[in-house]
């Protein structure tokens, strides 16, 4: 069985993982769950080391002693010696370029110690200190700061062109030799010595650096192990081609810039308990998709011990044994009897299986053996930060160069079941372990600069001809009906899409793009639409035609808001997360969309309606000349607008109907002038009264300038709260800006919340804002009484608890934020860092300028 994966459209997008994630509704796995790609991105200093640290003056080049207080990369946050607990003098340094060294390094060098000039006023007996740090302090290791692991990780250490050594997947005594071709963030394609010649199923194996059967040249010697290549490798050449192979590898120079500090990351091996002919439920590395029962075949040492898969069948007993792999107490994979049972797992029996049920005390006593006892397997662990449907980077275990969007699909102690996306085939779900290093946080791919496997979006049809159809070859049409160029050419639809297409695949869609667009949509941008979508799933084919709708929109928030799901006008579809952006903000709501074909042309008609187009503007039917809603006398209705000088008349909508298409006559909206004004007075939000459109006639043009300004007055999202939040954000940052000489803002009424729909325009809702509508209260002037650079954690602490966001005091605390560090957030750092949602960090952040505007002015001057 092979995992083929699909191939990717040349003129698609590249793949986003937030846009991923936002469109799946999912989270990603927590960073700090994989603790492999932690581990290589430590270069070994760790905080509380302590170096020496040169300090030039203008009178001489000493040296000082300095701790690290956290690290970045190759970057270091030091503080010197004598500073205590006060880090207003801490200083970051390159670890590259700065002139570090090991503690002791000045004596044996005769280089002069002397401290900092602050340190010198802070502590006058500066010596004793000294004499006690240099007999007291954790020096960092000397080769971290010298020669070729000077500031990097193990993971930069093993190059290209490197030698190791493997110990055989099936036999832990076996050793051979590789030579690393590719390091991807750790993940190492190696190839074995001696296969260059050879197809690279047989001769190219992936592994992690933290594998404990990957070593480094010499290992196998001094262990004892044999030398030679793994058995599957030795028929494909003589004996005496892998004796001259075997000499070249001895007469080959080790690399001496590896030291044994490759082993420092790698976990120790704990002894295990098991004994040949115990049996266990394990999982094949070779086909991870079942449980099955397994064997202990053969134990090496009370480290490393044979599984084999148990194979009932005639020709594998012949052979003694399937399909085996090499396991310590901690691999992955292995379980006790009855874990599948207790853990509600199907349980798949040995191949060859006679009978109908599976049980173990049957099958146990069947073959005379015992099962492993519970103290054998490690503890599942209590706490556990993967969750189902999250979404990660996953291996393919059957074609290890591929790794692939994958999302949880269950998790059970420390092992979960991934569902592979990017696939031509769907396949079963992979069971891998919690811990696995075949398993990686998102955009790790993109981190590492290595292909990701995504899966594909449906395709789009890129002609935009309209296809003319002949007279002659329409069907004759009945003489109790006119003809309708709109009908397809077979009348049964819903009898065609069911038998030629599926039950749930969709039919074209066609974007008619001379039909009436009405007021939200941009005639322009349609007519530059594909002619059609699809066919293919109906979902997919519905949720692409929606997103190409919005995106043409005059405002696409607004189009969003209107197909967005209400509980009344529900019809039991499937709710899927569409987007929209707007002015630099994004907007996302859910839609309803229909899921079977026969659904399809209802579904088009009804948000045809809810756009207030005409109902023939997209579904599967194609106008070809005349539409048969006679839309075409339609126009785009307006309120009327003054912008000063310039006038620019529109239409308003009816006011005793929803839609202009079915509302009979139109009557003209009252139009009242508007003084133009060089300030915003207020932000209207309105279901029926809403400034959609830029233009006035059909085509969108016309008088798109003087728009502008107004646009900019009436913006509307699919979601009510995050309006709110970004007023918040706004009104934060005009706080915070110095006055300007300018007359003064006048504040925004409050904004009423749209509760029911009404087509209904009321008379006030076009008049210009009045002075006595209700207004916002400045909220009330911070006074501090002292300089916010003074406070301390305590202080800041103390002033959170005060403020509507007291639960967020415990993150200050934590995080030991003071004054200073108070004064330097702001939005994306908030965020950043204490890994808040968009809301709280804007309340948050409101809060912090409220501080920072008190700073400037009462202590600033």
């Amino acid at each position: 069985m092979s995992l083929e994966a699909l191939e990717s459209d040349s003129g698609q997008d590249e793949f986003n993982w937030d846009d991923y994630l936002e469109e799946n509704g999912a989270l990603s796995v927590p960073h700090h769950a994989f603790k492999h790609v932690d581990q290589g991105l430590q270069t070994g200093l760790a905080p509380g080391m302590k170096l020496e640290v040169c300090v030039r003056t203008e009178l001489e080049t000493a040296y000082w002693v300095a701790t690290i207080i956290t690290t970045c990369g190759q970057l270091l946050l030091l503080r010197y010696e004598g500073y205590q607990d006060d880090r207003r003098a801490d200083f970051w340094c390159d670890i590259m370029t700065a002139d570090l060294h090991p503690i002791g390094w000045s004596k044996q060098q005769g280089q002069p110690m002397r401290p900092p000039e602050g340190v010198r006023e802070k502590c006058q007996d500066w010596e004793a200190l000294l004499e006690k740090v240099l007999t007291e302090s954790c020096s960092v290791p000397a080769n971290l700061l010298e020669g070729a692991q000077r500031g990097c990780n193990p993971i930069d250490l093993l190059s290209p062109g490197l030698n190791v050594e493997l110990v055989d997947r099936q036999d832990a005594g076996v050793v051979w030799s590789a030579v690393i071709e590719d390091n991807v963030g750790g993940r190492l394609r190696v190839r074995y010595a001696g296969t260059e010649v050879l197809p690279d199923n047989h001769s190219i194996t992936w592994v992690f650096y933290l594998d404990h059967l990957l070593h480094l040249p010499g290992w196998a010697q001094e262990h004892g192990c044999t030398f030679r290549p793994p058995a599957a490798l030795l028929p494909l050449r003589t004996e005496t081609e892998w004796e001259e192979v075997k000499k070249t590898i001895s007469c080959q120079d080790q690399d001496s810039s590896i030291s044994d500090d490759f082993y420092r990351d790698r976990s120790a091996i704990t002894p295990h308990c098991f004994t040949e002919g115990m049996k266990l439920e394990a999982v094949d590395p070779a086909a991870p998709f079942t449980i099955s029962p397994a064997t202990v075949a053969k134990v090496f040492n009370d480290q490393f011990f044979l599984v084999w898969m148990d194979d009932m069948r005639e020709e594998a007993q012949r052979e003694k044994g399937g399909r085996s792999f090499l396991c310590h107490r901690d691999s992955p994979g292995i379980f006790p009897t009855q874990w599948s049972l207790k853990n509600g797992v199907k349980l798949s029996p040995p191949l060859g299986f006679q009978g109908q049920d599976f049980d173990w005390a049957d099958y146990l006593k069947q073959c005379e053996a015992e099962a492993a006892p519970q103290h054998c397997f490690p503890p599942d662990p209590s706490d556990q930060c993967i969750k189902e449907s999250m979404m990660l980077e996953a291996v393919n275990p059957l074609c290890p160069e591929n790794i692939h969007v994958a999302t949880v699909t269950k998790v059970k102690g420390q092992h979960m079941w991934i569902r592979l996306e990017g696939l031509k085939q769907p396949v079963p779900e992979i069971i891998v372990h919690t811990d696995s290093m075949g398993v990686f946080p998102v955009s790790w791919c993109e981190t590492n600069g290595y292909p990701l496997l995504y899966p594909c979006k449906p395709k789009i049809e890129k002609q935009r001809k309209v296809a003319v159809v002949q007279p002659e070859k329409h069907r004759i049409p009945s003489k109790d009906s006119s003809p309708d160029p709109t009908k397809p050419i077979h009348n049964n639809q819903a009898e065609i899409v069911g038998q030629a297409n599926g039950k749930y695949c969709c039919p074209k869609i066609y974007f008619n793009h001379r039909c009436f667009s009405g007021p939200y949509l941009n005639k322009g941008r349609i007519a530059e639409l594909p002619q059609c979508v699809g066919p293919g799933n109906c979902v997919l084919v519905l949720k692409e035609v929606l997103t190409l709708l919005i995106n043409s929109a005059y405002k696409p928030s607004r189009v969003l808001r209107e197909l967005q799901l209400d509980q009344e006008g529900r019809w039991h579809g499937h709710g899927e997360t569409l987007k929209a952006k707007y002015k630099g903000k994004s907007y996302r709501a859910t839609v309803e969309i229909v899921r079977t074909a026969d659904q399809v042309a209802d579904f088009c008609r009804k948000t045809c309606i809810k756009l207030e187009c005409c109902p023939n503007l997209f579904g599967p039917r194609m106008v070809l000349d005349r539409c048969s809603e006679n839309c075409s006398v339609l126009t785009k209705t307006k309120y009327t607008y003054y912008y000063g000088k310039k006038k620019s008349k529109r239409v308003g909508r009816p006011p005793g109907g929803h839609s202009n298409l079915e509302g009979g006559v139109k009557r003209r909206g009252r139009r009242r002038k508007r003084r133009k004004q060089l300030f915003v007075h207020k932000k209207r939000r309105s279901s029926a009264s809403v400034d959609n459109t830029p233009a006035g006639s059909p085509q969108g043009s016309g008088d798109e300038e003087d728009l502008d300004e107004d646009d900019s007055l009436s913006e509307d999202t699919g979601s009510e709260l995050q309006d709110e939040l970004m007023e918040d954000s706004e009104y934060s940052e005009k706080k915070s800006q110095p006055p300007s000489p300018s007359p003064p803002e006048t504040p925004r009424p409050t904004r009423r919340r749209r509760k029911v729909r009404s087509s209904f325009c009321s008379e006030d809702e076009n008049r210009p804002p009045s002075p006595k509508s209700p207004r916002i209260e400045a909220p009330q002037k911070l006074c501090l009484d002292s300089s916010p650079l003074e406070w301390s954690v305590t202080d800041v602490v103390h002033f959170i608890r005060t403020t509507d966001c007291a639960p967020l005091a415990r993150i200050f605390m934590d995080q030991e934020i003071d004054g200073q560090a108070l004064l330097l957030l702001n939005l994306p750092t908030v965020q950043e860092c204490m890994d808040l949602k968009l809301g709280p960090a804007i309340k948050l952040c409101h809060h912090i300028e409220r501080v920072k505007l008190a700073f400037y002015q009462q202590f600033a001057s």
